[in-house]
């Protein structure tokens, strides 16, 4: 267990949804900051006020690394934690540790070397969508399953080299961690089944390495004047391959659902399709693909006002999405409008630890979603917009299922 100041007034629900925009909104009214209960007993800070949130995601007395903040903590005893907090990777490093692994991933997510992706995102897409033409008629189709997931898992295990056959088990295990509702034992396992699939895909690329991130990473690991130890090797391909993916395919999801129940929202994107980035982004302030992305720890105490005063050594649970969502920062906020002039979210993070992979989450879906309704132009909902079902996780702001009817003409 890891020691927490404060007694715990609320648990924090592992559902997505209304429900969970819904807790946010309850938590933000209840203070700067809440002492929640999160699965396995683990206390922490709830952060879902905009400025506080914006305040602690760059406030030096906040760390990402446990190891150092809670030297007492054991790795492993929290399962459900473990694939966040365990591993040594850019999420949960600090500082010069941060920055020197940082540098090795960067390079490959600037604006000019993901715009070089974008003709293997466009056969993505085109492929995908062909096979979709097939099953157009009445039958509702899930376009989550179909779609949404298809094209970043495609692109993200393209551009590490993971080879069909391994990609089953590495998406399998990825879909089921970010799932807070699982058995403990379950936890255990699909951990472990992750670390197994790096370390066979470290072991392929090192027999036949190819044109690659993950052969890059390796080289960089045995040549480079800082080498990558093993552990944060691994730990850098989780973060890379499952970051790289589910956020996107949550991103393209809500923009679908979105869209679709706003046909005036719809009438302007046909009418100018360049407003497809306007409703990208007030997607990612709507509906931010990551809510929660466990764990902070804080350094020192932060006396945040309104008698909350966190102390040293305890967790803090950022929501992420609460800042797109605050109505101190934007006028009805809940209402999917492309037209509002103030977009701000903090979908990819702020300051230091801002997602490297933001370039290609956007690319993704600037080619996808235009090509998408012009292959269907009179693609609709199966179910009302609230009827779409969500992940059953406080962390990622899934979409379990997207039914659609495609029809063409």
């Amino acid at each position: 267990m890891i020691d927490f100041s404060a007694a715990t007034v609320e648990t924090i629900k592992s559902v997505g949804g209304q429900c969970m925009y819904e807790q946010v909104t309850h938590l933000r009214a209840s203070g700067p900051a809440v002492p929640v209960q999160l699965p396995e007993g683990v206390g922490a800070w709830s952060v879902s006020r905009g400025d506080v949130v914006k305040r602690l995601l760059t406030h030096p007395g906040v760390s990402r690394n446990l190891r150092e903040t809670v030297p007492a903590y054991v790795p492993g005893s929290v399962p459900w934690l473990a694939p966040w907090v365990d591993v040594e990777s850019m999420a949960t490093t600090d500082g010069s540790a941060h920055a020197r692994l940082r540098k090795l991933v960067t390079p490959a997510f600037t604006p000019r070397r993901v715009e070089k992706l974008r003709v293997q995102i466009e056969a993505i897409v085109a492929g995908l969508l062909d096979g979709l033409k097939q099953r157009a008629g009445r039958e509702p189709v899930d376009l989550h399953t179909e779609f949404s997931y298809q094209v970043p898992t495609r692109v993200i295990c393209g551009l590490f080299g993971v080879p069909d056959d391994q990609r089953p088990e590495v998406l399998r295990a990825f879909r089921v961690v970010a799932t807070t509702d699982v058995p403990e034992e379950e936890s255990v396992a699909v951990f472990n089944d992750l670390e197994a699939a790096m370390r066979l895909l470290i072991d392929t690329k090192r027999e036949t390495p190819g044109d690659d991130l993950t052969s890059f990473l390796i080289a960089a690991r045995d040549s480079g004047e800082e080498p990558l130890t093993s552990h944060e090797l691994i730990s850098t391909l989780l973060l890379m391959i499952g970051g790289g993916s589910q956020t996107t395919i949550n991103l393209i999801d809500h923009t679908i659902r979105e869209v679709l129940a706003r046909p005036d929202q719809l009438d302007l994107l046909r009418s100018d399709p360049d407003r497809w980035d306007d409703a990208i982004e007030e997607s990612l302030r709507a509906h931010c693909p990551v809510m929660h992305l466990p764990m902070r720890w804080a350094t020192e105490d932060i006396d945040l006002g309104e008698g909350v005063v966190i102390r040293a050594g305890d967790a803090i649970l950022i929501c992420y999405g609460a800042h797109g969502r605050d109505p101190g920062v934007h006028q009805d906020p809940e209402t999917f409008d492309i037209n509002r002039e103030n977009k701000d979210h903090l979908a990819f993070g702020l300051g230091a630890h801002f997602c490297p992979g933001s370039h290609l989450a956007r690319l993704e879906a600037r080619v996808a979603l235009p090509a998408l309704f012009d292959c269907f132009p009179e693609l609709a909902l199966a179910v009302a917009p609230q009827d779409v079902r969500p992940g059953q996780t406080f962390i990622g702001n899934d979409i379990a299922a997207l039914p659609v009817r495609l029809r063409r003409t």
